[in-house]
């Protein structure tokens, strides 16, 4: 017997170990289900086994009570199946985002260095991604807008409630901490007032101009990112988890994380799009907001920090503000 195999695996391991059985294997009868693999009831049992584990990742990594939040999310989606109404239906389903997208911020830790920054935000929308190919498996009926809004609107609450304990209440905003606030806050609303006035009230001709710019991108280059996301969502978590390593005010700027997580459930669960495009716009948006993340985090560099590689070098080696790991509670 090798040595690796007679080393007995800790309680946590297996329980890392058990959410991803569950996880990939409720992926796998949703799969299966969808296209004809398995008999169709599959499908809607591998929905309430990714809204379970992914309730109960949620929980054991901001310090709840797992097996309760588990299963309590699995009773709630097996009731959504077995009534067969639209409501329960969406209703579970915009459950399962929400958490997804809530999990993928509380999951990121501090990254020293870019690049690690763009590792958290890979793992973060691919948890999202998850959750939101889940949520397909109740087979909602949704009005995009109202769905994608109802996600981002109960993602940022959940978030700001646990932020708010994370980053020591409002008074550790500190002065980074409230201009990033402010101006997350200030371009969250005007990316949504905008968008909704365009679908709305917009000029015929500007929205035709932006409906052709689409059509094109998505002719050319097979997506289209998401404003919100690589605007917004994509550079907040980036700095966010960058700040994180620096300062726990981190935190709030990660509440903006959401923009970049929510939207993936949007992307999967269009109709009138494929999931190949979906994942198309996500690269594109992150992209774009890897972009905007590392100039506003050269910028946050170039006026508060040491001017000079060997400085920020200095700089990244000090940077080791602790935080559980990515398996351990935060509270």
């Amino acid at each position: 017997m090798s040595r690796a195999s007679a080393v007995p695996r800790t309680p946590r391991e297996q329980r890392l170990s058990a959410w991803w059985l569950l996880v990939l294997g409720g992926l796998a009868l949703l799969v299966g289900g969808g296209v004809g693999w398995l008999p169709a009831v599959t499908e809607g049992l591998g929905a309430v086994a990714v809204s379970a584990a992914y309730s109960w990742a949620l929980a054991a990594r901001t310090g709840g009570r797992p097996i309760i939040a588990g299963v309590l999310a699995a009773s709630l989606g097996l009731a959504a199946l077995v009534v067969d109404t639209q409501t329960l239906r969406t209703g579970a389903a915009v459950m399962t985002c929400t958490v997804g997208a809530v999990l993928g911020v509380m999951a990121t830790v501090p990254a020293r260095r870019f690049l690690a920054c763009v590792r958290e935000v890979a793992i973060a929308l691919a948890l999202a991604g998850g959750a939101a190919v889940g949520a397909v498996g109740y087979g909602p009926t949704i009005s995009l807008a109202r769905f994608e809004y109802t996600v981002l609107a109960l993602s940022f609450v959940v978030v700001a409630l646990l932020v708010h304990r994370l980053g020591a209440g409002l008074h550790g905003l500190g002065r980074r901490g409230v201009v990033g606030v402010v101006v997350g806050t200030l371009v969250l609303a005007v990316i949504l007032a905008y968008a909704e006035a365009l679908r709305r009230y917009g000029a015929s001709s500007l929205v035709t101009t932006v409906l052709d710019t689409a059509s094109w991108m998505l002719d050319t280059l097979g997506g289209v990112p998401r404003p919100i996301q690589a605007v917004l969502g994509v550079p907040a978590l980036a700095w966010g988890v960058y700040m994180r390593a620096r300062r726990r005010q981190g935190w709030w700027l990660c509440v903006f994380g959401v923009a970049a997580t929510a939207p993936v459930a949007n992307g999967v669960m269009n109709p009138s799009a494929t999931l190949l495009e979906a994942l198309l716009g996500v690269v594109y948006s992150v992209v774009v907001g890897l972009v905007v993340a590392y100039g506003v985090i050269r910028a946050d560099l170039a006026l508060t920090g040491s001017r000079g590689s060997r400085a920020r070098r200095a700089e990244e080696r000090s940077a080791v503000r602790p935080e559980p790991s990515r398996t351990r509670p935060l509270l």
